[in-house]
């Protein structure tokens, strides 16, 4: 596949997976393969002005209306989960049931196959959306910090995706973007979100805003990381579950990070 088509193909692929916002089919030549995969992960960040900027126009909008700072925050992130089908949230859910099974990875990864949610997963969803929604309705800029936190959350991706992860499974999403993302693309991606962070930060907050924000995607990513490095040494690598446990994981470490 041509590079051209490659991120065609990854950016196709990177908002029809990552929201619920149609794009419509490409051409015969754009096909889903390791290439448009690595695409759509380095893509992937950017994506989350997608979901972000949604949410921000919530909070403008429930500003304008009179609403509580809470109940804005409730609004933001329910938009947020809607425009990703709640995936992520899913993802999270069936993450904390199989490592709060404490069974072998074999065992852990059947578990997160099933369609139900058990006890691990509800109390994980419920701490973290508790969490999101006072953290933002928290935050000194509300809108940057979900701006900020949205972009985060998807930064992950590309660091799991990185050479060194393989896949939990043969099949699956995690087989077709494990190990496709270069560590050097990876810190390229990740300085430029630092960098637009800094600059959100600093333009609603002055330069303290500039260094928090920046320090919120640091956070996130670091948040991420440590559960990437225990889901792996649990399950053996990464699954599509794994990759969106790690979105929210991040995002919300970002927000407790921008919260007052």
């Amino acid at each position: 596949m041509k590079d051209g088509d490659a991120a065609k193909a990854g950016l196709r692929l990177a908002v029809t997976f990552l929201t619920i916002v149609p794009l419509p089919a490409g051409g015969g030549a754009e096909r889903v393969d390791r290439e448009a995969a690595r695409a759509a992960m380095l893509l992937a960040p950017a994506v989350g002005l997608i979901t972000g900027g949604a949410a921000a126009l919530v909070l403008l909008a429930g500003d304008a209306l009179g609403l509580s700072p809470l109940l804005r925050a409730a609004l933001a992130v329910a938009v947020t989960a809607v425009l990703t089908r709640a995936l992520h949230l899913d993802g999270l859910a069936d993450l904390a049931d199989g490592l709060g099974s404490g069974r072998p990875a074999a065992e852990a990864l059947t578990i997160m196959k099933r369609s139900d949610i058990g006890p691990f997963g509800v109390v994980t969803l419920v701490l973290v959306l508790l969490a999101q929604v006072a953290a933002l309705a928290s935050a000194p800029h509300a809108v940057t910090a979900v701006l900020v936190a949205a972009v985060t959350g998807r930064l992950a991706l590309p660091w799991a995706c990185r050479a060194a992860v393989p896949p939990a499974r043969p099949g699956g999403l995690g087989a077709l973007v494990a190990g496709t993302v270069p560590v050097r693309a990876a810190l390229a991606v990740t300085a430029v979100a630092i960098l637009a962070a800094a600059l959100a930060g600093a333009a609603a907050g002055g330069t303290g805003g500039g260094v928090r924000s920046a320090a919120a995607v640091v956070a996130g990513l670091a948040a991420s990381a440590l559960l990437l490095r225990h889901a792996v040494r649990r399950l053996g690598g990464v699954t599509g579950d794994v990759l969106g446990a790690l979105v929210e994981c991040a995002a919300t470490a970002a927000l407790v990070t921008l919260a007052r």
